[in-house]
């Protein structure tokens, strides 16, 4: 499965795609292989996960821009090597800490044999530069997964960039605050409140040919709204949890 089909195999399966946020986080450290794997075991679909760049320019999976939160080390990640980095422990959810190290990119391509879909948040600002942007479409060119990966942020420019970089890539805006879907993204990801401000947001994305992912990474209390609304995928920081929610209320007959 790749973006481009995704709204065609959804709607096929008949249920919104669970996208693991950062993996199992809640059973593993979050963005290891460890954490994505244990989702795909656990059902998840596709897999989303955070970039950043180390001092020696390596793409690693890693949400925050300094080192603290996940695991024993300190200080930006940015001023680090990735041999530094894959040095540290990572944090497990229960605060202590984990032999699972921060992984590649191209670590989680092999690993998962390039066939999983990945929703790939881009947060460092260097993707604003070509050579960056460069840097992410050789990743992903290198191991066969360019269509099967698309590009989202808060920060729209920097998915634009690395579209100039390579046109055909599939390009998403994450928002919080704008109930109206936007027009030159194929992928939108508003904070889930804002779809109960404008409940026709998926309808009028849809019209416009694009996928909606609401931002919500517990999305288990608004499954019901999520599935009356035919949202293409949700985000779960508990993939498996969801997914047996999902597949427990599409069971249960239609009054």
């Amino acid at each position: 499965m790749d973006w481009d089909t995704f709204r065609e195999e959804r709607r096929c399966a008949g249920r919104p795609f669970v996208v693991a946020h950062r993996g199992a986080r809640l059973l593993e450290p979050e963005n290891t292989l460890r954490a994505f794997l244990l989702a795909l075991a656990q059902g998840a679909d596709a897999l989303e996960t955070d970039l950043r760049f180390t001092a020696d320019d390596e793409l690693i999976l890693f949400h925050d821009p300094t080192l603290e939160r996940m695991t024993e080390g300190a200080g930006p990640v940015r001023k680090h090597t990735l041999a530094q980095i894959q040095a540290l422990r990572t944090r497990r959810p229960d605060g202590g800490f984990s032999d699972a190290r921060v992984p590649t990119l191209a670590e989680l391509i092999k690993a998962t044999g390039g066939q999983t879909p990945l929703l790939l948040e881009l947060k460092d600002p260097l993707f604003l530069q070509r050579k960056y942007a460069q840097i992410l479409i050789d990743v992903l060119e290198q191991g066969g997964v360019l269509r099967r990966s698309a590009l989202v942020s808060f920060r729209f420019e920097h998915v634009l960039a690395v579209r100039a970089v390579h046109p055909d890539i599939p390009i998403g805006h994450i928002t919080l605050k704008n109930p109206w879907p936007r027009r030159d993204a194929q992928l939108l990801g508003p904070f889930w409140p804002l779809m109960f401000l404008n409940p026709f947001y998926t309808a009028i994305a849809h019209r416009r040919g694009a996928i909606v992912a609401p931002l919500d990474p517990t999305p288990e209390p608004r499954l019901r709204f999520y599935l009356a609304w035919e949202v293409d995928a949700v985000l779960a920081d508990d993939p498996g949890g969801v997914r047996q929610r999902i597949d427990a209320l599409l069971a249960k007959p239609q009054r």
